[in-house]
């Protein structure tokens, strides 16, 4: 090991750094923002989706009620059609 590059190195961080000049105020200055009619589209999109739910009831409330009865039934040759359907989705990518 080179201890004359070691002590060149530390030469370089002992540098005094310049100051930076003070920030020039604007007070008379201010600042405006306008949104497109695309964006304020996007933005009500957006809010309805929000206040939409993730879940549709219409669909789970009967998935729901078999299995609290106990009458639900999933086919074993049906679930592993679909298990394949997905792995195949996936590996194609």
């Amino acid at each position: 090991m080179r201890i004359e590059a070691y002590t060149q190195v530390q030469q370089l961080y002992n540098t005094k750094k310049t100051a930076k000049a003070p920030a020039a105020s604007n007070t008379g200055a201010s600042d405006k923002i306008q949104i497109s009619s695309i964006g304020r589209d996007i933005q009500v999109a957006k809010a309805a989706v929000d206040a939409s739910s993730d879940i549709r009831e219409e669909l789970v409330a009967p998935l729901r009620a078999g299995i609290e009865n106990g009458t639900y039934q999933v086919s074993g040759e049906s679930f592993a059609e679909k298990l394949l359907q997905k792995y195949e989705e996936i590996s194609a990518l």
